[in-house]
């Protein structure tokens, strides 16, 4: 009984520690922003009829260089790092590694959906083909092979890409059944910052050891109750605007940079790039700006609720609207 004590001790002390720490306000100090694809890796791309041609890496950048202005125009305290600034190519390793060095407080990733376009056909003309019947005539040893040939004429159709109907403003979350993904991030960048953010320190928890797994477990719940909290934030920043707003999502094949940072993070899929109307207003000046306008108030009214918490508000409930994606 003595030696169960002395090694359950470690375990108690060390989660009384993450328990008295977690109740401290928690500032938002550095926010990543990352624009979704780059260099050879286009994204989606608007090849349908009618369409702009545009690809989704440029959209991606345009969008996050507004965000991350207004976050740092509206947040001039807070450090807004972006992980790209021109047409360069990152894998997705390589984003998180990016968040997770910088030691990020929210990760926020752009993008812009698309979905398979059907194919449709019209008669642009005609032509004129000649076609041959084989007969036989006669019997026997008698019996020869004829050909007769005659001129029809034929229709002469054209192919192309019909533009979607979906169009609208979704936000992704990291699956819950990836929660084994967010605990490996953990484990793998264990510095956090405990304090009131005035006089704070860096405390390195070993969450490789069996013992403080638990920790890291309850740091993924922590991450994915806030990484919702942001993501209804932002979608109702959406539902303001014209802007269809389609929810907060989970996409069940999950998201490398959502699964892999350290942090709160949110995806959002500005919106289908693959759609006559979505497309032009991601490419213009006004949609860019608007996207980036709603994920800024969302970040402070986040930030806000994070650092001033309300003992009467209500927890987020992780089960609020969150639609299974593909």
């Amino acid at each position: 009984m003595k030696n169960k004590f002395f090694i359950l001790l470690p375990i108690a002390v060390a989660f009384f520690s993450f328990s008295s720490h977690a109740q401290a306000p928690k500032k938002i100090r550095t926010i990543i922003v990352d624009a979704g694809h780059g260099g050879q890796d286009g994204g989606a791309h608007g090849a349908y009829e009618g369409g702009l041609n545009s690809w989704e890496k440029n959209i991606t950048l345009a969008i996050s260089d507004k965000l991350v202005a207004e976050l740092q125009k509206e947040l001039p305290d807070v450090k807004t790092i972006p992980t790209r600034t021109t047409d360069i190519y990152q894998s997705p390793p390589e984003k998180a590694n990016i968040a997770n060095a910088n030691k990020g407080d929210l990760f926020i990733c752009i993008h812009a959906d698309a979905v398979q376009l059907h194919e449709g056909r019209r008669q642009i003309g005609t032509r004129v083909e000649i076609r041959h019947t084989v007969y036989y005539v006669g019997k026997g040893r008698k019996k020869k092979k004829m050909i007769k040939s005659k001129s029809v004429v034929v229709p002469e159709y054209e192919y192309y890409k019909i533009g979607c109907p979906q169009q609208g403003t979704s936000v992704w979350i990291f699956a819950a059944h990836k929660t084994d993904a967010k605990l490996k991030a953990i484990m793998n960048n264990s510095d956090f910052e405990i304090g009131d953010g005035s006089d704070s320190t860096y405390d390195k928890i070993d969450f490789s050891s069996n013992d403080n797994r638990m920790l890291a477990q309850i740091y993924a719940k922590r991450y994915q109750d806030r990484s919702i909290r942001l993501a209804s934030l932002v979608n109702d920043e959406i539902s303001n605007t014209e802007r269809p707003a389609l929810g907060i999502n989970q996409r069940q094949k999950g998201i490398w940079v959502l699964q892999a940072t350290n942090m709160p993070a949110i995806l959002v899929e500005t919106g289908f790039i693959t759609n006559h109307n979505d497309e032009r207003y991601l490419n213009s000046e006004k949609g860019q700006q608007e996207i980036a306008d709603c994920i800024t108030r969302a970040v402070k009214r986040y930030k806000e609720q994070m650092e001033n918490p309300r003992p009467t508000s209500e927890p987020v409930d992780s089960s609020k609207s969150i639609k299974p994606g593909q």
